[in-house]
């Protein structure tokens, strides 16, 4: 295999055949699998089909989409590459019972986040290439910049290279997906999940949310309406993010206003102190043992899911003062 570089890869740099010239079946069709699928069969892949549990929602729209629809099992069988795009957690499940007993021979074996490879819930034999190949960003974004032309910046890892094309095709499949475009640059399967556990549990998720429900609770309590608490809280957050993904950090800074920057830098180094740095420990210990991932594959192979906690959020006052901004938002734009 090459001796690799932090520098990136572009699609002039990778020949596509490797993909182009395979068997390809995408595992699920939510907004990686669609998004996958349909950038691919414009990149030249001329023979893919979605894989499909029995009943599965999904279908309409995979066959409106002009794709064939077909069992796991069969795409199994027939496959030169599996594209395993179902959500994480069930990745055991369709790996044991479903791809597993029905593989071909020298299948590859592909993944968009490394998460089931690296903790263990997919034992590949030693005739699997097994390949991540990461586009960095929400699913339908893939999509999206494709179509502008672009694409999210892509890493690509080799867990095991069984026909000594691995990298080959890991590097087509994202330049085919549109990561090209902007850059693809290579990562290990231990880096991507854990930088990509730890990064939506205590920033762009979990801390977040925290800190917008915390925020909204204290201001509502001191008497502001819930509707400006919502706007100063959690409307304005795109704002922000939009400003530093362009701009950077210090770009964000330079651009609003004194009084904002001022005050933003009087807090910073209390919201990150020493308590909010115990949290961050906790998580990172917790997504390295594998602890974290055991909790979550067990309670979703157990049947329970997230309904529970999504019902206390859909109860919340915030909840309540973001529908109804988000209405009269709306009648304004018709």
């Amino acid at each position: 295999m090459p001796t690799e570089t932090t520098e990136p890869l572009y699609t002039r740099d990778i020949d596509l055949g490797p993909v182009t010239g395979r068997r390809i079946a995408i595992i699920g069709y939510g907004n990686h699998g669609r998004s996958h699928a349909l950038c691919l069969r414009d990149s030249g892949v001329s023979e893919i089909r979605i894989a499909l549990r029995v009943g599965s929602a999904s279908r309409a729209k995979a066959e409106a989409d002009g794709f064939q629809v077909v069992s796991v099992a069969e795409a199994a069988g027939w496959a030169d590459a599996i594209s395993l795009l179902a959500a994480d957690e069930a990745h055991r499940q369709i790996w044991t019972a479903e791809i597993l007993p029905h593989r071909k021979q020298g299948q590859a074996l592909i993944v968009c986040h490394g998460f089931s490879v690296h903790y263990g819930l997919i034992d590949a034999p030693a005739d699997a290439d097994i390949i991540l190949a990461a586009a960095k960003g929400p699913g339908g974004a893939v999509r999206e910049e494709f179509l502008k032309g672009g694409g999210l910046i892509g890493f690509w890892a080799v867990q095991q290279d069984a026909s000594g094309e691995a990298r080959a095709v890991a590097l087509a499949y994202l330049a085919a997906i549109g990561s090209g475009n902007v850059g693809i640059f290579p990562t290990s399967f231990r880096e991507e999940t854990v930088s990509d556990l730890f990064g939506e549990q205590v920033v762009l998720v979990g801390g977040m949310v925290a800190l917008a429900k915390a925020s909204f609770t204290r201001l509502t309590a001191a008497g502001v309406s819930p509707r400006m608490a919502y706007i100063d809280c959690v409307h304005e957050l795109k704002y922000l993010a939009d400003l530093i993904q362009q701009r950077g950090i210090a770009g964000m800074y330079a651009a609003i206003s004194d009084t904002a920057e001022f005050g933003a830098r009087q807090i910073e180094d209390a919201i990150a102190g020493p308590e909010l740095l115990k949290v961050f420990d906790g998580a990172m210990e917790d997504i390295e043992s594998g602890r974290f991932a055991r909790k979550w594959v067990e309670r979703y192979e157990s049947g329970e899911g997230l309904e529970a906690e999504r019902a206390e959020d859909r109860a919340l006052p915030i909840e309540a003062a973001g529908a109804e901004l988000r209405s009269r938002l709306g009648r304004a734009t018709k």
